[in-house]
């Protein structure tokens, strides 16, 4: 527990206790409930407690405005309430809009959970089959391989389980009821190799295929479920509408031991008659589809998988190839889709080395390494988000230098047979289990291939204007006496009272102003050190070299849009100059989107300060002063 226990107490009894909050969540200055009902919370008891600024409606929400120290008072709220950091665990979440969208969604939480322990037991698969490459026949048949094998394959094997207990979580279903519906498909006697050892098929069903078994007389067209992906999310979020109707129907008392009963006696039944041969039949026909285009044009496929992977990574799509993937290894041992995908991550980082080499600020330079050394492991987003896609061109290229890589390794045939680690950490997933390492040269050599045309492609074309852009927004030189605060932002300055706004209006925050700005690239007011960087970016903490404390709050109740429309140029502890770019934002879409673009230019320790004097009017452009510090 924190420090702020007890204000974190007098919260949850004043907004009606934990029973009356919905979900949980924080910006970078307020606490954000979605409480069941608003009445029963206490605006005048939270406004006149000590550690509490003010108390906001606003957008659906129920906001305790805190100050700067909101993510230490937010923790020990959740953790007093019970309730996971996000949301409680009955919250009905906004679904996103759209079929596509819907399953996308699903997909990647349910997958999120499990990613981490997944691609370490792939890594040690990985190890298992280099260590097989090297010592030869006589290392498969040894103890230590059994070993290794169990460590690294019983993730993959009791995939169903695994994705059982973290898709119940998205579904709200209760999590040991998941993880009993996917130990329940790899159960051994119900495999379909299992029953056609045991005897002959006693009839069919078409293009369903056989059946050995019926269940109560209804013919039961069985499948293998080991290592398998898509039936148990099905079956799983059946077995979610059925909790949720059991629940209702159940007497509160019965409930504990009935609603699982209910819930298992009538999901795994479905799920074994009709979920599993329906799935089965068209994720088969989608992994064919895809190993015929790659049998029919490895060229196209692969070029295809490796231009777009990085524009689906942006959007979360290629969370929808990651299950086919899966289901290729399952049902063929190996799989060319995401195969085609590995060299991309080199390409985008090689793409970020050649800016690194031309870049003329140092500062941007020193962000730009630790970039380059994340994406050899195989995280990019740092590269993609910070420098190439702002920068458009060296994306693209990366984009291009990603395909010809691809393309090759598609000719050359290179299949992974793990789902393993990423970057360079990945590279043994391409070792076949029987020890042939084919396919890993041949995905070195496209790594090579995607790293030169990225590197020398973006080193010829791309030139680093970033200095430019600086000088022109550079803000005037310190005078000597009082400390100046430029404008982050062109725009109009308003002043702070007329901001929409409760909490920067009265001033809760601090002394400021308010600009509406004409453009959408945000500019270092100060010489500081970034100190709060959200993660959604609407805002921005720093502190000067002096010890001014200034927050940008870009938009009002933007936190909403998630980092939509929003690309950052720093990060949270970085040093940063005047006029240094710290964030660009689409205001067209977050006037789309229905939200205020007036940024509130507040200093947040004005009591710690002789005096804060805004002095901007009418309007400005990025560098102009706004505000005299007097210290």
């Amino acid at each position: 527990m924190g420090k702020y226990e007890q204000l974190a107490r007098d919260i949850l009894k004043e907004v009606g206790g934990k029973e009356n909050i919905n979900s949980l969540t924080h910006c970078i200055t307020r606490l954000r409930f979605k409480l069941k009902d608003e009445s029963k919370a206490n605006d005048d008891n939270l406004k006149n407690m000590p550690g509490v600024v003010t108390v906001m409606h606003s957008a659906g929400q129920y906001q305790v405005v805190i100050g700067n120290h909101v993510p230490a008072v937010y923790a020990d709220v959740c953790e007093i309430a019970g309730i996971n950091a996000g949301g409680a665990a009955d919250e009905e979440e906004e679904a996103p809009k759209g079929v596509f969208n819907k399953l996308i969604d699903i997909i990647s939480g349910c997958f999120s959970p499990i990613l981490g322990p997944m691609c370490a037991a792939g890594i040690i698969k990985g190890l298992n089959a280099l260590l097989n490459f090297l010592l030869g026949a006589s290392y498969a048949t040894s103890g230590t391989y059994m070993v290794l094998n169990a460590i690294g394959d019983a993730v993959f094997y009791f995939m169903p389980v695994m994705l059982g207990y973290s898709s119940a979580k998205k579904f709200k279903l209760n999590p040991v009821t998941g993880m009993l519906i996917g130990a329940a498909l790899c159960y051994p006697t119900i495999q379909a190799d299992a029953l056609k050892a045991a005897g002959k098929a006693v009839g069919s069903l078409g293009i369903l295929g056989s059946y050995y078994k019926t269940f109560a007389g209804i013919p039961w067209i069985a499948a293998n479920y080991t290592s398998t992906v898509v039936p148990v999310l099905v079956v799983t979020a059946l077995a979610g509408k059925i909790q949720k109707l059991a629940k209702k129907l159940v007497p509160e008392m019965l409930q504990n031991f009935f609603v699982p009963f209910f819930v298992l006696l009538i999901s795994l039944p479905v799920g074994f008659l009709i979920i599993g041969p329906v799935v089965s039949l068209a994720t088969n026909a989608l992994s064919t589809g895809f190993t015929s285009l790659f049998k029919m044009s490895p060229v196209v496929g692969g070029a295809l998988v490796g231009f777009f992977w990085q524009i689906l990574v942006i959007f979360g799509l290629h969370w929808a190839l990651v299950p086919l993937a899966m289901i290729n290894i399952t049902t063929l041992g190996y799989d060319n889709v995401l195969a085609s995908s590995f060299v991309v991550s080199f390409a985008q980082t090689a793409a970020l080395f050649a800016m690194f080499l031309k870049m003329k600020d140092e500062n941007r330079k020193a962000l730009a390494l630790p970039a380059v050394v994340s994406g050899i492991c195989g995280v990019t987003e740092p590269s993609i988000y910070g420098f190439t896609l702002p920068e458009k061109k060296p994306f693209i290229i990366s984009c291009i230098g990603g395909a010809v890589g691809a393309a090759f390794t598609a000719v050359m045939n290179a299949p992974v047979y793990i789902m393993g680690g990423l970057g360079v950490f990945g590279i043994v997933n391409y070792i076949s289990p029987k020890g042939d390492a084919h396919g890993m040269y041949m995905q070195l050599i496209g790594i090579v291939i995607a790293m030169v045309i990225s590197f020398v492609l973006t080193y010829i074309l791309w030139s680093d204007h970033s200095e430019e852009k600086t000088a022109e927004t550079k803000a005037p030189e310190k005078v000597s006496g009082p400390e100046s605060i430029v404008s982050p932002v062109a725009g109009k300055v308003i002043n702070l009272k007329e901001l929409k706004d409760a909490a920067f209006a009265e001033g809760a925050l601090g002394t400021g102003l308010g600009i509406l700005p004409t453009d959408g690239h945000f500019y270092a007011p100060v010489n500081g050190t970034v100190t709060t960087l959200f993660p959604t970016l609407h805002a921005i903490g720093i502190t000067s070299d002096s010890g001014v404390e200034v927050l940008i709050h870009i938009g009002l109740d933007t936190v909403q849009l998630e980092g939509k429309g929003f690309t950052a140029h720093v990060k949270q502890g970085d040093h940063v100059t005047a006029g240094q770019p710290l964030v660009d934002v689409d205001l067209n879409a977050v006037k789309k989107a229905g939200y205020e673009t007036q940024t509130p230019v507040v200093i947040t320790n004005t009591r710690d300060l002789l005096d804060v004097l805004p002095v901007g009017e009418g309007n400005v452009t990025a560098g102009d002063e706004i505000i005299k510090i007097i210290n």
